[in-house]
């Protein structure tokens, strides 16, 4: 089977770290043309990978020999270059949150499944083997029935020029982080979860929220708590709290691809700390993606749309509290 030749539309960081080395390194995918709108970063970068440099995005939509598009965009411009993709005949696989926009992602997933192009959620922890492993252990009766789930995502703070914190790029703590634990708690729940209530916090100047915290809950009264932020010292993970026993997983949604995870299993009988295999979601997001092209299997992106709901659902009934405290003096 042929590789799946992808153009690359940004150097962001993301692409730069995880994306391109892997894309490189995988059999599967290709990559095909690396665009920027500075035609000298295109061009180092795409000498390092032997492939195409482009000026402009829209000049890489014309590539006949792209069959995908990978968007490490700003959150704000990712429906846009979507739509424009599509309505291109390449397949994408943009960067989490699809968009920014409940409307834009029903609108952009109908697009691609009319089209019959694989369009592709970038939330790599989801192929990551380690949750496979708790969910067997939840299912297994290893805790008893679920009472609650806990899952937090958090990182230290970015400079102040950093996207993160440009409300007209779609910046803010919910769209970047939120995400993760909202998803998690939807893997683990279900997606017809519900927002109850939430929280936003503004502080040190800046027009985005820079965290916060949600609860959800489920129809039969499971709920779940969401917490998130961006200037934080750093948390990644969650727990799952059952009637005999709790599950803890830490490095939950950014593992780096030698990392061996841990799952600490409290019970009565004492504690278990069980070590899984290490796993790279970075090549397995890749290879879900190509195979999803090859085999022309389109992911229904039910998951994706509720998703949206849940944040739009969390943005729309919090509470914000601006933080003048630790507003800079001048």
């Amino acid at each position: 089977m042929a590789p799946l030749r992808i153009g690359i539309m940004g150097c962001a960081s993301i692409a730069l770290r995880k994306m391109l080395p892997a894309m490189a390194a995988l059999p599967r995918t290709e990559i095909a043309a690396i665009a920027s709108r500075n035609a000298g970063k295109a061009g180092e970068i795409a000498r390092a990978y032997a492939c195409r440099a482009v000026e402009g995005y829209s000049a890489l939509l014309d590539l006949d020999d792209v069959e995908a598009v990978y968007i490490p965009l700003p959150n704000a411009t990712h429906a846009g270059w979507i739509e424009r993709a599509l309505a291109a005949g390449k397949h994408v696989l943009a960067e989490k949150p699809l968009t920014t926009s409940v409307s834009r992602t029903r609108d952009l997933i109908a697009a691609a499944k009319s089209a019959g192009l694989v369009l592709m959620e970038n939330v790599m922890f989801l192929h990551h083997s380690q949750h496979v492993a708790v969910r067997d252990l939840l299912a297994d009766g290893a805790i008893g029935e679920l009472r609650a789930f806990h899952a937090a995502f958090a990182v230290p703070a970015r400079p102040s020029d950093d996207i993160r914190h440009r409300a007209e790029l779609g910046g803010g703590a919910l769209l970047d982080t939120g995400v993760y634990p909202v998803r998690a708690a939807m893997s683990f729940l279900g997606g017809e979860v519900d927002v109850v209530s939430a929280v936003l916090t503004r502080r040190h100047g800046h027009p985005v929220d820079s965290a916060g915290q949600a609860l959800l809950c489920t129809g039969d009264g499971v709920g779940a708590s969401a917490t998130f932020g961006i200037d934080h010292a750093y948390r990644s993970g969650y727990e799952l709290w059952g009637s005999e026993g709790r599950i803890v997983l830490d490095h939950a949604f950014t593992p780096p691809a030698d990392h061996i995870p841990l799952v600490r299993l409290e019970r009565r009988s004492g504690v278990d700390e069980i070590p899984l295999p290490p796993d790279d979601q970075v090549a397995n997001t890749l290879t879900a993606f190509a195979a999803a092209v090859r085999s022309g299997r389109l992911p229904d992106n039910d998951d994706v749309a509720r998703q949206a709901v849940l944040v739009d659902d969390i943005r729309t009934k919090a509470r914000l509290y601006v933080d003048h405290a630790t507003e800079p003096v001048g």
